[in-house]
């Protein structure tokens, strides 16, 4: 049955709902609702049975359902982590070597590169270990807040292991089976990162303000507040505490890293499994490229919590007592990502069922030029994520969009178009002041909420605006024949050569106006 224009009311629902009451499950929810509403002839009865079937039938999928326990088991594994005290022995370690400013910027920045398995983690631990270092040093909350943001949801959706990369997989997955891709979804999501162009931007340039402590817009304000009178908190702003377990104060960097790396390792391993590399003549890469990735990482999270239980339980860093309460407070810190997930799957299925991709590719797609897709696939995902403050729920919605758009009209754009969704989702929820990692962030650094939106909007901007840049060069290359691997190539190095280019420039202004005001200056 052809729906017409009525396909686009389910994301048009969910996304001004978000927009409207900040409540993002709940629009989500309704956006389901107006979607089976439409499917079932408008009845209330049968609306509310598609939806529930509908959830079923994804929640109760092998691949999503191995998801959901490796959720959890990354839950209980990041709380074990907190409490072992591994982040505080680094924040410790880091204190006696870091001398200067940029230092103190750059050990955030590298702590929250290592942290990457999931976004709440890093917001929370970041903050909790770098907020004594960074003071010492008049480094201004908001400027540490910026820096946690922006190594949260951009480093973790990079990461080949986190909590983000089993919702794009899976999100991906359902599209592909639906339209006939038999494109593995890790392998498509491993293709997709040099098309990420807005976290690879956004690194690049915390690196770069950090080195050159680079402030410009309202973080000048805050910056120059802190180092000339010690006032990290910035002009009325007030000191926000972070609330935290009981943490051991037998904890060792080994402590952080062996747990993450062992993730990673086992990850590798259990890809490579189950695959067939352990049971079948077939070459190692070849095993990655064909396995089963949740299930993968579902074992990798099962090996991974093992090692980190030996580690701790058997030095007595965490007493065999405190095991239930790491069980549940895990379990408690995924519930949001999980409802958020189990939702964003079933309103891809009712999207799917409507048409809305096909019907917008169809209608609107053709009267635009094929090489401006990765372009506007990328301003759209901002827009949504920005509004609803989720990127999980961008995901869902505008990635079975792109696929249609992409199959439809413009299959050699596939990989750039998913990746400029996924550049455009960190965008939105890297700046949106509902987020959930933007308020976690403000929050780990104990700072204003609204002050921390204010002064990283800027800089996340210019960023945006390189990696829109970068998605027009990429999709006219794509469309003239040129040759996909350059093309990537020649996108990523335009998009990151303009933002050096702007960055410099705006630093050599910023010296300018600050000449005569005062010296940059290192704290003993």
């Amino acid at each position: 049955m052809e729906y017409g224009w009525l396909t686009i009311v389910p994301p048009l629902v969910a996304i001004t709902l978000a927009l409207l009451t900040k409540q993002v499950i709940i629009s989500l929810l309704i956006g389901i609702l107006s979607g089976s509403f439409i499917l079932s002839n408008f009845s209330p009865v049968g609306a509310i049975s598609l939806s529930a079937m509908t959830m079923w039938e994804n929640v109760t999928d092998p691949w999503n359902v191995a998801i959901l326990i490796f959720l959890v088991t990354l839950g209980i594994l990041t709380y074990l982590m907190v409490i072992a005290g591994g982040a505080a022995a680094y924040g410790e370690w880091a204190t006696k070597r870091i001398r200067s400013r940029a230092g103190a910027q750059l050990a955030s920045l590298l702590l929250g590169i290592i942290i990457f398995i999931d976004d709440y983690f890093n917001c929370l631990t970041v903050g909790t270990v770098m907020v004594p270092v960074t003071d010492r040093f008049r480094v201004s909350r908001a400027k540490l807040a910026y820096i946690i943001d922006s190594t949260a949801a951009p480093v973790c959706v990079l990461a080949p292991v986190s909590s983000w990369v089993v919702t794009i997989m899976s999100t991906m997955g359902e599209k592909f089976r639906d339209v006939g891709i038999t494109l593995e979804p890790f392998t498509a999501f491993i293709r997709t990162l040099p098309m990420n162009l807005y976290a690879w931007a956004t690194l690049v340039m915390v690196a770069f303000v950090a080195v050159t402590e680079l402030d410009f817009g309202p973080m000048g304000r805050f910056e120059r507040e802190a180092e000339a009178t010690g006032n990290v908190y910035g002009p009325q702003a007030s000191e926000e505490k972070v609330k935290l377990p009981k943490i051991s104060k037998k904890g060792t960097v080994p402590d952080l890293v062996v747990p993450v790396v062992g993730l990673i390792v086992f990850a590798i391993l259990m890809m490579a499994y189950t695959g067939g590399y352990f049971v079948e003549n077939i070459g190692f890469l070849d095993a990655v490229k064909n396995t089963d990735a949740a299930t993968a990482l579902m074992y990798a999270g099962f090996l991974a919590l093992a090692l980190a239980l030996a580690m701790f339980l058997s030095r007595g860093i965490i007493p065999v007592g405190r095991l239930p309460e790491a069980v549940w407070q895990g379990f408690l810190s995924m519930v949001p990502a999980i409802l958020i997930l189990c939702f964003a799957w079933t309103i891809g299925g009712i999207i799917n069922q409507l048409g809305t991709g096909l019907f917008l590719a169809t209608r609107v797609g053709q009267a635009l030029n094929p090489a401006l897709y990765p372009v506007i696939m990328f301003i759209l995902s901002c827009i949504i994520a920005f509004a609803t403050g989720t990127s999980w729920g961008t995901f869902a919605i505008m990635i079975p969009i792109a696929v249609d758009f992409a199959v439809l009209l413009a299959p050699d754009l596939l990989i750039g178009m998913i990746g400029a969704v996924l550049a455009g989702a960190v965008y939105g929820d890297h700046c949106s002041p509902i987020s959930d990692t933007t308020i976690l962030s403000s929050t780990g650094a104990g700072c204003n909420h609204i002050d921390h939106v204010s002064t990283q909007l800027p800089y996340a901007t210019v960023s945006a605006v390189m990696c829109g840049i970068g998605y027009i060069v990429y999709g006219f290359m794509a469309q003239s024949g040129a040759n996909p691997a350059v093309t990537v190539i020649v996108s990523f190095l335009v998009t990151l050569g303009l933002l050096g280019l702007v960055l410099k420039g705006l630093n050599a202004l910023t010296l300018g106006s600050e000449s005569g005001m005062r010296p940059r200056r290192r704290v003993a």
